[in-house]
Order: structure tokens, then sequence, then C-alpha cells
């Protein structure tokens, strides 16, 4: 008898132990202990999207309004941050992959993108601004856009966008939006469809090439994207981004990258 009560509870036991991981899925399993442990942050980025993250030519360094807000959430929690360049294209199955923790780089928040993916609250609104070339006359929205040919980066809600309208003689589809803006500077496409603080930014450092059209395609909301169960590190991170606009960061992040604080009340 004494045998068999021995058995029942060293089967127990082990049961306990198979379902708890011995305490240490907990551990495992809480990602802003594990980016704590390891003291960095891998953020993936598309270092193509200037202002908001683009590599500066002069010094090699990645730059932009997202890589100084993200440096500041990493001086909130404690910990190093380091920046990883990716496609955009692909963005989204290399922070699958855990090629990253998590992609700050000008993420729309989309219903179908929340099906897979987890956000902090937005930080800044974007969408899909029309820009054509200064002295275009010709093309006053979307309206104008059949027998076009029409730039955007791929991967993005832009494309989505674009191909649900009729008529367009092409959607032409880059990797970088610096080299979407030299295709539409040469002429090469009528108009670039981005969100409007990224051509706006072609309009200050470049002025006189471009301009943005008074419609745009649509408006929509961005914020920092995680892994569906890295609730703990997203709700850190999104705590650190409402102390940054408490304590005045974004605004003074905003001044700096578009000439205005859109955090203003």
């Amino acid at each position: 008898m004494m045998k068999k009560i021995t058995t029942i509870i060293l089967i127990l036991c082990i049961s306990i132990l198979s379902l708890t991981g011995c305490g240490k899925s907990s551990t495992s399993s809480d990602s802003l202990e594990r980016v704590k442990k390891a003291g960095v942050m891998v953020i993936g980025i598309d270092n193509t999207y200037p202002p908001m993250e683009f590599k500066n030519k002069s010094t090699g360094n990645n730059e932009g309004f997202d890589i100084d807000i993200a440096n500041a959430v990493g001086k909130k929690l404690g910990v190093k941050v380091k920046f990883v360049p990716n496609a955009w294209d692909g963005i989204f199955l290399a922070l699958k992959a855990k090629k990253f923790d998590l992609i700050q780089s000008s993420v729309s928040i989309t219903d179908d993108r929340k099906k897979t993916l987890i956000f902090t609250d937005p930080y800044i609104y974007g969408g899909n601004a029309i820009f054509v070339k200064a002295d275009n006359t010709t093309l006053k929205s979307d309206k104008d856009f059949p027998g076009k040919v029409i730039g955007c980066q791929a991967g993005t809600t832009a494309e989505e966008v674009l191909g649900k309208l009729s008529g367009l003689k092409d959607v032409k589809k880059y990797e970088a939006m610096t080299d979407a803006f030299l295709d539409l500077e040469n002429g090469r496409t009528a108009a670039v469809v981005t969100d409007p603080m990224v051509g706006d930014y072609y309009n200050i450092t470049e002025p006189g090439k471009f301009k943005k059209l008074k419609s745009s395609l649509t408006k929509e909301p961005i914020g920092v994207a995680f892994r569906k169960g890295d609730t703990t590190l997203r709700d850190a991170y999104n705590k650190a981004l409402k102390d940054l606009k408490a304590d005045g960061t974004l605004s003074k992040l905003s001044k700096k990258w578009f000439g205005i604080d859109i955090y203003a009340e």
C-alpha cells in the first residue's frame, strides 16, 4: 500500500512540475522581464521613411521621430535600444520569427493587423496623403488617378487602398519611399501616396519640388506593434509613451522633426 501511495504522489509531482515547468514558464513568457533581463530592447524599423526613421547618409546612424521616441522609451524602461532595419514588406514576418521584440516604424493600426498583432495606443496619426510635383495642375484628387501611374511603398495600407481603385494605369510599388519620391521628381509617376508627415518632410528639406493635395485617401492611427502574447512589454511601452507625452518629450520631438507641436491641445 505504501508503495502505491508513494508512486501516486510521485506521479502527481511529475505532473505538476510538467504543467508549471518548475515555475519557469511564467518567467519565460513575461516579455517585459525577458527584455529587462537581456538589458536591450530590439526594435524593427524600415529605415527608408524620413522623417520617421531613416539612415543618415553622412553618419550611417538611424535617425528620426520614431528613433528618438524609442530611445526615450528605452531610458524609461532602463534598457538599451538596438535597431534592426528590415524591408517593410517582410517586417511583420520578421517580428513573428522573433528577429526583434517589437516594431516602431510608422505602423498603421488596422483591423486586419490586430488579428495577429497587439498595439500601443496611437501616438501619432498618419494616413494616405497624395503628393505630386509642385508644377502639377491637372491632378487634384484621387478622382484624377485613372490612366495614371501612382507610386507607394510595398506592403503598406497605401498599396491596399490603391488596389481598390479602378482605372489606374499602374500602381508602382517601392521598397523605399526615398525611391518613390525620386521617381515622382523625375516624372516616372504622377503621384505618390504616403503618410502626410513623410511627404511634408520632403517639402521642408527639398522645398519647391512637391506639394500635398488637399484631399487624402485615409486617416490612420499609428502605434507600436508587438507579438500577440507580449502584453507585459506592450503595456510597459504604452505607459512610457504616456509619460513622455505628459512630461513634454513628445512635443519637443514633434517640433524637432515636424516644425510644429502635434500634441498641443
